[in-house]
């Protein structure tokens, strides 16, 4: 089950996936998207506008630390938690 966070960052992530990857679901590796690391970058500024959350991390962490789509799902929806309390 998705909820907007999900649905949100699947949005961004797909604008800059290779069309011909199919599905992505929250268990897609990054690393399969065909996406590089600038394009990583844009997304990860995306996101941060989008949920007015700032992520600490420059592109090599972003690589070694979110490795699935899941796993920038939970960095987001925490980021935002810790916003709103």
């Amino acid at each position: 089950m998705t909820d907007q966070i999900d649905d949100g960052v699947l949005a961004h992530i797909r604008a800059h996936a290779d069309p011909k990857i199919g599905e992505i679901t929250p268990d897609t590796e990054l690393s399969s998207l065909g996406i590089h690391s600038l394009e990583l970058t844009e997304i990860i500024f995306d996101i941060e506008e989008t949920y007015g959350i700032e992520i600490e991390m420059n592109t090599v962490e972003a690589w070694s630390h979110l490795q699935t789509i899941g796993d920038l799902t939970a960095a987001v929806r925490t980021l935002i938690e810790q916003k709103n309390t």
